[in-house]
């Protein structure tokens, strides 16, 4: 379990320390230009390089809504799930401290709701329902591509190019949250508004994630159930 709970720890500090970093480095607001698609790119390929290194150690979550879904299907114990989440969220907070350090006076990649200015303000409900529906069509790749041993080997890929695919939608909107450790690091440090919105990129995860594995309970092959 330590050998896990590491795992998931160092996979969590390098998406928030990467990923977010490059949406901060390259001042992504969700305007149409290369900044976007950069950083749904970077997003992506963190993924993709944490699936192939880290994956056959502890399954590379690195998201508590993954591990929620696992949870649900049957794929994780309680006791197992917590550790996950403890050392996602301490993953991220490592990783936006490092952040903090690197930039100072910036937001950090932090997600803000829809229609928000500077963090402040926006429509939550709007906001939960688009995270809700990012992370639902996210964790349904994960749960389908992974339900197959055969699949190992293109597993990462799948994956990282379904993270890549609900940002390039949903920066636009919230900047794409779909894991409440990358949202939750990132708030802390960047204060204000950022942080008192972050519940809805905590929840919305969170329910997408179980709306997820349960569609996915009713769709699976009868071999899966």
């Amino acid at each position: 379990m330590v050998k896990k709970f590491f795992a998931e720890f160092i996979g969590t500090f390098t998406l928030v320390t990467i990923a977010c970093g490059i949406a901060t480095a390259l001042g992504c607001s969700g305007e149409p230009n290369a900044a976007y698609i950069a950083t749904a790119l970077a997003f992506g390929l963190v993924i993709v390089a944490m699936a192939y290194s880290i994956g056959n150690v502890s399954g590379c979550h690195i998201n508590p809504a993954v591990s929620l879904a696992m949870l649900i299907s049957g794929k994780m114990k309680i006791g197992e799930f917590v550790c996950y989440v403890i050392a996602q969220f301490a993953g991220a907070i490592a990783g936006a401290g490092v952040l903090k350090l690197l930039m100072p006076g910036t937001a950090l990649g932090s997600n803000a709701l829809i229609g928000a200015e500077n963090g402040v303000g926006g429509k939550i409900l709007p906001s939960l329902a688009i995270e809700a529906l990012l992370t639902c069509v996210f964790v349904l790749a994960i749960l389908g591509v992974t339900s197959k041993i055969e699949n190992g080997a293109v597993a990462g890929l799948v994956i990282g190019g379904a993270l890549t695919l609900v940002h390039l939608f949903g920066i636009a909107f919230t900047g794409t949250s779909v894991n409440p450790a990358r949202s939750f690091g990132p708030a802390i440090f960047a204060g204000g508004g950022y942080f008192t919105n972050v519940w809805v990129f905590i929840v919305g995860p969170l329910v997408g994630a179980a709306i997820a594995a349960i569609i996915y309970k009713l769709i699976a092959p009868k071999a899966e159930k």
